[in-house]
Formats: structure tokens, sequence, C-alpha cells
């Protein structure tokens, strides 16, 4: 899984914050003008650079990174090979001009109170659902003859065609997709438990994995 964080850079001089993390839950934080902000609480550590990639061998400028640590039974050995013998959890890329090295360490401590961020992650799975809850249909008319068709997507065709439209929507699996959410603020860092607070909401259930980039 890839994610351009070139995509949201504001400023060539300006080096990308890039880090990852899991979601924890959502709660409430004073501020210190004594305002209630909604946030969400994400665990957060530091990332080791696992490999370099480059415009001359690769095509592009990135660096991938090891976030967590698990047993080494629960790991290929191509994998393990690649990582110096060591297990992470999970493996990502980000699109950088910095330079690193391998093992290298990205603390999270590269972010501050008031970082502008963009979130990204796994939606929640929501399963087979109908059109009113997947896209927001009103429904049928609940009068003048018709009995149960509240809920109902209605005609999918038309008289001058015998297929149904690519595109059209109907009832299915709604949600599992890949969420960013733009313009989140980070309104507290515990550094000693290295949680990150950002207000609002962000992707996923508990426990999910997010990419956080400023």
């Amino acid at each position: 899984m890839l994610l351009e964080v070139s995509n949201y850079k504001s400023n060539g001089a300006t080096p990308m914050k890039f880090t990852l993390g899991k979601k924890q839950h959502m709660t409430q934080y004073f501020s210190e003008d004594g305002k209630v902000v909604p946030v969400t609480k994400v665990l957060v550590g530091q990332l080791t650079v696992t490999q370099v990639k480059n415009t001359e061998t690769d095509g592009y400028n990135a660096i991938q990174v090891g976030f967590g640590v698990q047993k080494k039974e629960r790991q290929s050995k191509a994998v393990l090979g690649h990582t110096k013998d060591v297990a992470y959890e999970v493996l990502r890329e980000f699109r950088t001009g910095d330079v690193h090295n391998v093992g290298d360490i990205i603390e999270p401590s590269i972010f501050e109170k008031g970082d502008i961020i963009v979130v990204s992650g796994i939606s929640k799975g929501k399963g087979f659902q109908g059109v009113v809850k997947r896209h927001n249909f009103e429904g049928g008319r609940r009068t003048h003859g018709q009995k149960h068709s509240e809920r109902e997507p209605g005609s999918i065709g038309g008289g001058l065609r015998t297929r149904v439209p690519k595109g059209m929507r109907m009832a299915g699996r709604m949600g599992n997709d890949r969420v960013s959410v733009k313009n989140l603020e980070i309104v507290h860092i515990d550094p000693s438990q290295n949680i990150i607070l950002v207000k609002g909401a962000v992707p996923g259930r508990r426990g999910t994995l997010l990419e956080i980039v400023a």
C-alpha cells in the first residue's frame, strides 16, 4: 500500500512529516481556554527505515519503513531476509525527497501540537447494505397503493435500453475502503505514552492502522 506524501507537500523547503499509528478510541479533551474538543486517541511509535529507493534504481524517491514488532514465526523468510531478521508488524512506503539511510529511526516527536495532518486508513466494514444506507436513497412513497417499497431502490433500467448502466447505485458491500481525512489538527501530544490526540474522527475501528502525514 503506497501513500504518496509528496501530494500533500505545501512547500518544497519544508521536510515532510509522517508516521504510523493505531486508532484507540474517541474521547474529550479540555483545551487551555476551557473548551471541550472531541478527539481521537492514536497510539504512535517509532519507524525504522528498511529500504531506500531513488530515481536511478527505482524511478522515484521513497523510503520503506517498518512499524511494530511481531513473532518471527509469523513472517516469511523472504521478508525476514529483507528486514535484517527483524519481524516488523507492518511495512509501509512513503514517497519523500529527504535523505535517509537504512536503519534510521523516525520518531513520532517530529509532530507538534497544532500541526494540520492527513489521516488515512481502512474504514469500518458494514457488510451488505441496501441503497438507503449505502447511497442515502429516500425510498419509495408510503401512499397511493404502495405497501412494501419504503426501502426499495426503484427502477434500475430504462425504456430505451436493455441493460443496467455502469455505475448504477445499487445494494452491495459497504465500507472496508481506504479513506483519507484531510485538515485534521493535533491538539495534544503525550510523549510519555506515545499518544497523539487528533481533533475529530478518523477512519476505522479500534486497532486500525493509520497513516499520518503533515
